[in-house]
C-alpha cells in the first residue's frame, strides 16, 4: 500500500508548487491579519470586504445571502455583520436593480479607499513581480490558480 507521503513525493515539482501555495497562503493570512487590525475589523468583516471587491470586479451583485453562504455563518450573524459595516461606512444596502423585494450590499468609496490604502503597497509589489513574467507564463499561472480555486470551492 502506498503511503500518502510517498504519493506527494512522486513529482517534486508538484510538491514544490503545493508548498509554495502553502507559503503564499500564510503570507496572505499575515497580510490580512495586519489589515484587519489597521482597519479595526474582525476576520469576517475583512473577508466580506474582500469578497465584495472580487465580485465587484467581476460585475456580480452580492446579496446578504451570498455573504452568509461565503462566510458559512447564519443569516442572523450576517445581518449583524452587515449592520456593523454599514454603520462604519464600509457598506451600503441598496435595492436589487431587477427585484424590488431583494437587497444587495455594495462597497462604499470609503471602503475602497481604505482597502487600497492598506493593500496598495502589497498590490504594487505583486504587480512588480508579475511584470517579470511574459503573457504566456502569466496565463499558465492564472489558469493554475483558477483551477485550484475551482477545485477548493467545489469541495465546500
Amino acid at each position: 500500500m502506498t503511503s500518502p507521503a510517498s504519493t506527494f513525493d512522486s513529482r517534486s515539482s508538484v510538491t514544490r508548487s503545493l508548498r509554495a501555495i502553502q507559503t503564499l497562503s500564510d503570507a496572505l493570512d499575515r497580510m490580512h491579519s495586519g489589515m484587519k487590525g489597521d482597519m479595526d475589523m474582525n476576520a469576517s468583516d475583512l473577508a466580506t470586504l474582500r469578497m465584495l471587491t472580487i465580485r465587484e470586479h467581476r460585475g456580480q451583485m452580492v446579496s446578504p445571502h451570498d455573504v452568509a453562504t461565503h462566510l458559512r455563518i447564519s443569516t442572523a450573524s450576517t445581518t449583524k455583520l452587515i449592520d456593523r459595516l454599514v454603520a462604519s461606512g464600509h457598506l451600503e444596502r441598496r435595492p436589487h436593480p431587477s427585484d424590488g423585494r431583494a437587497r444587495v450590499v455594495v462597497l462604499t468609496e470609503k471602503s475602497r479607499r481604505e482597502f487600497f490604502r492598506h493593500f496598495g503597497v502589497h498590490l504594487g509589489a505583486m504587480r512588480g513581480i508579475a511584470d517579470r513574467f511574459d503573457d504566456a507564463q502569466l496565463a499558465t499561472v492564472t489558469r493554475f490558480m483558477d483551477e485550484l480555486t475551482e477545485a477548493l470551492t467545489t469541495q465546500d
